[in-house]
């Protein structure tokens, strides 16, 4: 119980120390914000901060800080430390300045601030790359939450598409995303997210309320044994590829720059965009606590440990049987409200990319149209092969991780030209430049290449990104 305690004084501390920093090496301007200057009434409209923050957890809380806590809990206590650290120092730091470069660009998409500044060539890469992510996430996270209701509130067990009852249920969750994606910000999401945001926050303290009134069990880091696996999975790479959206998520960039068109003035961001991944890692935290008691008790068979039914299992053992609805409705928003404004984001990147002006709905059902359709195929695929999703959220992990590497690129060049500590947004993408290297030369979804060659392959990326950043992309600004 102490490593988790000091994991979540790591968490509180940090925000309050390192998130003044970031804003301060930033420079915040008492300056009109895209919302004020441009307000078209559909993604330009300025919101409360208090909405703000709860549109935006919702939008990257996904299953990812959930589903990737009880898997990285496998790993054994030291997860309890690394996920604060990496929230701190790596994912805040993303988020903070994904969301105000955004901001301070009149609320330009990931892909356009990559075009910036990071040149014409990187964003033709990204865009692609970007773009598949976000359709896997909101197909994945359609049939995720679907089959987690069907489950749960209507008791089933044959989560085919041959079953109505799931096909309903995925009917009604993808018309919910096509609308959501397609009205004003304010009409849907600004009106239902921050209602989702304190359910979400009230399953989660249901949660933490239930270690105290019924126990909980949870291991203290031993240094000799940091690794307790109990596959021996390396640390390196795979902790910081399965523990993304607790620790950091490259997803983030493109749901910052959604509210970066709602933000009212730039002295939100430090609570809007770090403040929120900060408590996205403390729900990570109380998750992987949850899961480590119910493993260490043995409730958990063999075969589901690490999936989303521990979900379930964590709710049942300490949630009261009366209140454990509230717990399974607030994870089941989680993806719902990541599905949507996944399909949001992608739409204003599309639209940036092809210049479709977004204040015309015909422009809007231009893009959604073919992405519904291609939302739709990806559903039937992975729903009609068995074993598919974990290799669709494989994929989706390494892309997510991927696309955080541009953002603190770009947000080092930004930081470079203002003579303010770049270091503090490059060491970050040079670590997730070995991270994912690493990761796709020795997975078996990857090259499956030998553990070593790979790690060593992945330093020499690392060398010589160093060496592009310091040769091209920083010495052009001096």
């Amino acid at each position: 119980m102490v490593t988790f305690i000091f994991g979540i004084l790591i968490l509180i501390i940090g925000y309050i120390f390192y998130s003044r920093y970031t804003e301060k090496q930033f420079g915040i301007e008492d300056i009109k914000t895209p919302a004020e200057k441009i307000n078209d009434g559909v993604d330009f409209v300025p919101l409360s901060r208090n909405k703000n923050m709860l549109i935006h957890l919702l939008n990257i809380a996904g299953l990812g800080p959930i589903l990737g806590a009880i898997q990285g809990i496998l790993f054994g206590p030291v997860a309890f430390l690394l996920i604060p650290i990496g929230c701190i120092l790596m994912g805040g730091v993303h988020d903070y300045f994904s969301g105000m470069l955004s901001v301070r660009n009149d609320g330009a998409q990931i892909t356009e601030l990559i075009k910036k500044y990071l040149g014409k060539g990187s964003y033709g890469f990204f865009i692609v790359v970007v773009s598949v992510m976000l359709l896997l996430l909101a197909s994945v996270f359609v049939y995720t939450a679907g089959d987690l209701m069907a489950e749960r509130f209507f008791n089933q067990s044959d989560f085919s598409l041959s079953n109505p009852i799931i096909i309903s249920i995925y009917s009604v969750i993808a018309i919910y995303y096509i609308l959501a994606t397609l009205f004003p910000i304010d009409k849907i999401i600004g009106r239902f997210y921050p209602f989702f945001g304190l359910l979400l926050l009230t399953g989660t303290g249901l949660v933490v309320i239930g270690f105290f009134t019924h126990g909980i069990n949870l291991e203290n880091i031993n240094f000799a044994h940091l690794n307790e696996h109990p596959m021996k999975v390396h640390i390196l790479p795979v902790f910081f590829m399965t523990v993304s959206c607790g620790l950091l998520s490259g997803f983030h960039s493109t749901q910052s720059t959604i509210i970066s068109r709602t933000l009212a003035s730039e002295k939100e961001g430090r609570q809007v965009f770090y403040g929120m991944m900060c408590i996205e890692s403390l729900i990570a935290m109380v998750w992987a606590a949850g899961a480590m008691h119910v493993y260490s008790l043995n409730l958990v068979p063999q075969n589901l440990i690490g999936s989303v039914n521990v979900i379930n299992s964590i709710a049942d053992v300490f949630v009261f049987p009366f209140l454990a609805f509230v717990v399974t409705i607030a994870v089941v928003v989680l993806p719902i409200t990541s599905g949507d404004t996944a399909l949001r984001g992608l739409r204003m990147i599309l639209g940036e990319a092809f210049g479709l002006n977004q204040t015309k709905i015909k422009n809007r059902l231009l893009i959604i149209i073919p992405i519904a359709f291609i939302i739709i195929s990806v559903i039937f695929w992975a729903k009609s092969n068995a074993g598919s999703f974990t290799v669709v959220w494989r994929y989706f992990n390494f892309v997510n991780q991927l696309i955080a590497v541009p953002t603190f690129l770009y947000a080092t060049v930004y930081l470079y030209k203002n003579k303010k500590n770049y270091f503090m947004t490059l060491i970050p993408g040079l670590f997730y430049i070995f991270i994912t290297t690493f990761f796709i030369l020795n997975s078996k979804i990857g090259f499956n290449i030998d553990y070593n060659i790979s790690k060593y392959s992945a330093l020499i990326v690392v060398i010589i990104s160093i060496f592009v950043m310091f040769k091209y992309k920083l010495k052009k600004e001096d």
